[in-house]
């Protein structure tokens, strides 16, 4: 099913491609230490190698310049670094060009409402590509593929995403996992309601997962507890999990597993008087405040992010 951005653009329209990227290893290095050399030097005076780093951004700047080669010259582009995100303007008909590891696309899911999203592994020896399963070279018949009705080599996906709503309005989205608790991963205090029912809880946190989310953190948990936990990504359901939920004379731990519908919510109120968190996707920096009588609601968001994948060849 081809999404809301591909059916509003007409045959002879170019969008404009937005290539997401982020720093290399190496370039955080020389950030770090100042100079390549330093860098070098720091690293071997505590017997390890650069190279690693070297081979990796060699790696994504292969893997790029392939991809911007296949760019016609007179469509629109735009490079954006993964930590302007925020501050970026997306247009409702860009597509969206990522090229590194999947977790960036979880980074950009968020800022999206419907834009088709692209993931080009540069180094598939290093990264899985679960959300990135397409190679550099492929980029000319992708392009082919989005000025194209012929829509049997390539697939619109649409993954479920997450939100979390503060009582105050503040909002955030995730296309892995939301997580309350703790920001130290101390015991987190709070009450969880679900479907009815209610319990205090001491724990160390909580996390909500999508179908995406469900071969990361989420599985994690579910391994480690012997539960079975199968998710579609593109299943309008979410899972939440307890960790390490502890009984006491004041705290339960009957309510530690489930499922949501997408009429169904999660509700937490906060009693933690200090340190109490939530955030999205494994990314603290964007964390919301979650203290003593702040209340969160966990539901399915009403966006979805539109990722570009190969059609699975017929048996």
């Amino acid at each position: 099913m081809p999404s809301d951005a591909l059916a509003r653009r007409g045959a002879h329209d170019l969008p404009r491609l937005v290539l997401v990227t982020r720093r290399t290893p190496l370039e955080v290095l020389i950030d770090q230490f100042g100079t390549y050399g330093q860098a070098r030097f720091y690293l071997a005076s505590r017997g390890e190698s650069i190279d690693w780093a070297e081979t990796t951004h060699q790696r994504f700047e292969a893997s790029f310049a392939r991809v911007q080669a296949a760019v016609p010259s007179d469509e629109r582009r735009v490079r954006v670094d993964r930590a302007d995100l925020a501050s970026f303007l997306f247009a409702p008909d860009d597509v969206v060009v990522v090229v590194g590891q999947d977790g960036l696309v979880a980074n950009v899911a968020k800022y999206l409402d419907g834009q088709l999203t692209i993931g080009v592994n540069p180094d598939p020896e290093r990264y899985d590509g679960l959300l990135c399963p397409h190679a550099a070279e492929s980029m000319p018949q992708l392009l082919a593929w989005l000025g194209s009705s012929e829509r049997s080599r390539y697939r619109v996906q649409q993954r479920t995403l997450a939100q979390v709503e503060r009582e105050d309005g503040q909002r955030l989205l995730a296309l892995n996992e939301v997580f309350i608790g703790h920001r130290t991963h101390q015991s987190a205090r709070y009450r969880l309601r679900v479907d009815g029912r209610e319990e205090r809880q001491s724990s160390s946190g909580l996390i909500c997962t999508t179908g995406t989310g469900g071969t990361g953190w989420a599985r994690s948990i579910a391994r480690q507890r012997h539960l079975e936990l199968t998710l579609e990504p593109e299943a309008p359901r979410l899972a939440w999990l307890v960790r390490e939920p502890f009984p006491s004379v004041s705290t339960g731990t009957d309510l530690d597993f489930g499922l949501l519908e997408p009429d169904a919510s999660l509700e937490v109120v906060s009693e933690m008087a200090a340190e109490g968190v939530i955030f999205a996707d494994g990314i603290e920096a964007d964390r919301l405040d979650f203290l003593t009588g702040q209340k969160a609601r966990i539901t399915l968001a009403p966006q979805r992010l539109h990722l570009v994948v190969p059609t699975p060849l017929s048996p």
